[in-house]
């Protein structure tokens, strides 16, 4: 996979790595300041300064409890034509996106990339409907240059929802259930058909989704639900 040099960005991908606040973190999820989203992926920037930022990953199920999986658009700077769960983004270092009660800062951003990446309305995907269900720290290069260092929230919700693909942000999207999603697994491991998966899509799935799943479906998840560890999965 190539390196998106700064010049051959995408204009959409541009704007919003250079317009986009993220919100910075300790290991703690203590708020410590903010800065560029380009500056958060930049991998030197990782190193050399430590930058952790904050994060969400929404897996969102259907009454099917089929997950929403996407395939990220070929002009996302990082990790480009990769598959992961529903919607992963950042919360904006915006006062309706900082608020810790709840975790509602981080659901408010859920439901407004939903829309952004996905076109599903804010009506469908109520922020109460989303559930916190724990928080995972990790860090993963995507070429040489840029990379992710999240703390993040994984968020799920079981919902029947209207989808209209956001195509600069998205390039495709199937909905799956637990066999159909370990056949795609294996696929990604045998380096069959290019299939690759986001790392984080795959920390989770490989620490805590199959078992996360069966809570879905059984309406247990506030069993499963551990909002004070920060699993750290390095």
């Amino acid at each position: 996979m190539g390196e998106v040099t700064d010049a051959a960005m995408d204009a959409v991908q541009k704007r919003l790595m250079f317009d986009d606040e993220c919100i910075l973190v300790d290991e703690l999820d203590n708020v410590v300041g903010h800065d560029s989203k380009y500056n958060c992926h930049l991998m030197e920037k990782i190193e050399s300064l430590n930058l952790l930022h904050r994060a969400f990953s929404v897996f969102l199920f259907n009454s099917k409890y089929e997950l929403l999986l996407q395939q990220r658009s070929a002009t996302k700077v990082t990790f480009p034509l990769v598959w992961t769960n529903t919607c992963c983004s950042h919360p904006l270092y915006r006062e309706s996106e900082l608020i810790q009660e709840n975790f509602l800062g981080v659901r408010n951003a859920a439901q407004r990339k939903l829309l952004d990446e996905l076109g599903i309305p804010a009506e469908d995907v109520p922020v109460d409907e989303l559930f916190p269900l724990g928080r995972m720290l990790y860090k993963a290069p995507s070429d040489g240059k840029w990379g992710e260092h999240e703390l993040d929230y994984l968020l799920f919700m079981v919902r029947d929802v209207n989808v209209h693909p956001n195509p600069d942000e998205v390039a495709d999207i199937k909905y799956v259930n637990a066999e159909e999603l370990k056949e795609l697994l294996r696929k990604a491991d045998a380096g069959e058909e290019g299939l690759k998966l986001s790392p984080w899509f795959r920390l989770v799935v490989d620490n805590f989704l199959f078992k996360w799943w069966d809570h879905v479906k059984q309406g247990t998840l506030h069993e499963a639900a551990d909002m004070k560890t920060i699993h750290k999965l390095m």
